[in-house]
């Protein structure tokens, strides 16, 4: 049967309200970030009577964003890095064995990702504080530690997700390896990570998009050396006045990475979030 008319037009409106609900701030970045300063600054136009394209080399300069931008890039990097390899063992062990404390190790990863962050911030302050005074080895303030907090709430999520979609892979599939000679660590290798490429890839973009907007440790955790954008792009408001169309320029150039991966892997993605929900 046709559907009726009214729920055509209703179903049209609703697209064209969220379509401009999603479009409208986007194109109110990339028209600010196009406008000289005192445009941006005074009564905002639809219609730009100029177009520069002056903001887009001034935010290199106004702060050290190429430095800003490489430190995003190897946290993220390696935190995406970290979290995969050890959830794909750790999800894998979970699946396919059955152990003492698996329960109750299980649970513990879950009611993880039931607090906010800002209840880790203060603790994880004075274990990388006290590492330091104790040992000399300074996390604080650094790549590394920056790291090991990011895999603090990635590695949760990733575990639970990664273990979903292994259940949905037959174990059958790890018996014929057996039989074919593999040990446990070849047939999770050779057979199942094969099987669970789209698993792995949504878990990675997953811990790359967190660790690459993330503010609130990244603020706390960093000085001016490994700063990362998410902080950076505070520079560019200064006591004086707030450079607008640099802001806007400068947060486009930063969301480049993650819409590009996000184009490209999101049907991954997709597969990946939904795997095991028909088994």
């Amino acid at each position: 049967m046709a559907a009726p008319r009214s729920f055509l037009w209703t179903r049209r409106i609703f697209l064209t309200v969220l379509t401009a609900f999603v479009v409208l701030p986007v194109y109110v970045m990339v028209s600010s970030s196009l406008k000289p300063l005192e445009d941006v600054s005074g009564k905002f136009e639809w219609i730009p009577s100029g177009f520069t394209l002056r903001p887009y080399f001034d935010i290199w300069e106004t702060v050290p964003l190429a430095d800003y931008f490489l430190n995003s890039i190897v946290v993220s990097g390696a935190a995406t890095v970290l979290s995969v390899v050890v959830a794909i063992f750790a999800a894998y062990a979970v699946s396919r064995y059955t152990f003492r404390g698996k329960k109750v190790f299980t649970v513990t990863v879950l009611s993880t990702q039931m607090f906010p962050g800002i209840l880790f911030l203060l603790p994880l302050f004075l274990i990388y504080v006290n590492i330091g005074n104790a040992t000399g080895i300074a996390l604080f303030g650094s790549r590394e530690g920056l790291i090991l907090t990011y895999l603090t709430f990635s590695l949760p999520f990733s575990i639970w997700m990664l273990t979903g979609y292994f259940d949905s892979i037959p174990r059958e599939l790890d018996e014929a390896a057996k039989v074919d000679g593999c040990g446990p660590i070849k047939a999770l290798f050779r057979v199942i990570i094969p099987a669970a490429t789209p698993g792995i890839i949504a878990v990675a973009i997953y811990a790359f998009m967190t660790a690459w907007g993330e503010v609130l440790f990244a603020s706390v955790m960093t000085n001016d050396a490994t700063r990362t954008l998410a902080v950076g792009l505070q520079g560019y408001a200064t006591q004086n006045d707030v450079y607008w169309n640099q802001v806007m320029a400068a947060s486009l150039v930063v969301s480049v990475p993650v819409v590009v991966g996000f184009l490209l892997l999101q049907r991954y993605l997709v597969a990946g979030l939904t795997a095991g929900a028909v088994k």
